[in-house]
């Protein structure tokens, strides 16, 4: 069964409708601002408030996937994404190179099982899924080793660090087993990510002409990680949390980049600071798309202080700002609620987006669908970021991104 992010959706047919009335952004609860709304004061025009409305959840199996973890470092994404809560999972084993950082996995995930890497891992027969929590340099090949034995795979961003090659490889090994490939994306399932997606499948939008994707990470010091892969680490190479604002909203593709780098001065920006010899600590992407837009795309650790995964999108027939809404349905928006998760599961970090990213890696392999972030979704999210930073250490200089056909239902 084809699940509908795989393909873009098409822009809807050219329709009008009225503003919705004074009334109706009284319901909404803007108060004493529905008649400033109303009018249009302030360039704002009318607006529709976006909530979500949680619903119960529905099993869809009493199946339990066997799961494996593996990776409990800085960030503790091991146990970070709830498996261990979710009924439809069995935490079979989990690992870790570290017996400290194994054994403390293994107590937050209630699990008995351990191996002291994913090479032995992934030898287990028990295990039908394991989710990749490891250092971004081994990401694409952990993720083919789980894959090659015949097991589906979740895996922690960005899908590939800074090779196109391993991207592509990562590609074959998916298509040659059949096995379900998802990366989780966390902007993918912010609320106002969830909802731009929903809305825009749903017409409100017609044909984006401009979208802005944001990832800001101020760092007065490098986060610790294994083997200092974080270290100068050209900052597009990381650029998920901020291309979701696009690929993760129509499932359509960059086409080309020109991108500018705003030079560090801490020292592992400085000549033979970093393996990558990277002088940017910040990066800024503009994306020409398959709609014939623009994106605007970028990951600063530069600004003061400022931690923040933030989007816009601007269409020919609606425009969408965090959780507010401007366009033609906004008196008939869609349900923008995300997807609802089991008693007991917590929606988790990154603005509550670990839970809903887990149940769709596990709801999809219940369902044998493809995930949302799916092997294309992930290399069109990670890829453009990749050659963008080329073009930043050219000067801005415009270069094709590589596309990769997805199958057709």
């Amino acid at each position: 069964m084809k699940h509908p992010s795989n393909q873009p959706v098409p822009p809807p047919p050219q329709a009008s409708s009225a503003l919705p009335r004074r009334d109706f952004l009284e319901t909404l609860g803007f108060g004493s601002m529905a008649a400033a709304l109303a009018a249009g004061l302030g360039g704002l025009g009318n607006a529709a408030d976006l909530r979500e409305n949680p619903k119960p959840w529905q099993p869809v199996s009493d199946r339990k996937v066997r799961v494996g973890i593996v990776g409990y470092g800085v960030c503790q994404f091991g146990a970070q994404f709830g498996f261990q809560d979710h009924p439809n999972v069995e935490v079979v084993a989990v690992s870790d190179l570290f017996p400290d950082r194994r054994a403390g996995l293994m107590k937050a995930c209630r699990c008995g099982n351990s191996y002291d890497s994913l090479e032995e891992l992934v030898k287990d027969p028990k295990i039908e899924a394991v989710f990749v929590a490891t250092d971004a340099p081994s990401h694409a090949r952990h993720c083919r080793l789980v894959l090659e034995h015949g097991k589906h795979a979740m895996c922690a961003v960005p899908a590939t660090y800074g090779s196109i090659e391993e991207g592509e490889k990562l590609l074959e090994s998916v298509k040659r087993t059949g096995m379900k490939y998802m990366m989780a994306e966390t902007s993918c399932y912010h609320a106002s990510c969830h909802a731009m997606r929903t809305i825009y499948r749903a017409g409100g939008f017609g044909r984006l002409v401009f979208s802005e994707g944001e990832y800001y990470h101020y760092m007065a010091e490098p986060i610790d990680s294994y083997k200092g892969w974080r270290i100068g680490l050209p900052p597009l190479w990381y650029p998920t949390h901020s291309t979701a604002f696009y690929v993760g909203v129509t499932g359509g593709r960059f086409t080309s980049v020109s991108a500018l780098g705003f030079k560090g001065t801490n020292r592992w920006h400085q000549p033979g600071g970093n393996p990558h010899g990277n002088p940017f600590a910040d990066e800024i992407a503009l994306f020409e798309t398959s709609e014939g837009g623009v994106s605007r795309m970028l990951m600063s650790k530069s600004v003061f202080r400022h931690v923040n995964e933030t989007g816009r999108v601007f269409g020919e027939r609606g425009r969408m700002d965090g959780m507010q809404y401007w366009g033609e349905m906004e008196d008939k928006l869609p349900d923008i609620t995300r997807p609802s998760l089991p008693p007991g599961v917590p929606a988790g970090g990154h603005g509550g987006s670990h839970g809903p990213l887990m149940n769709e890696f596990i709801t999809a392999i219940l369902e044998d669908r493809e995930p949302l972030v799916n092997i294309y979704e992930a290399l069109a999210l990670t890829i453009p970021g990749i050659v963008a930073h080329e073009s930043a250490m050219k000067g801005g200089e415009r270069l094709k991104i590589p596309q990769y056909e997805r199958p057709t239902a």
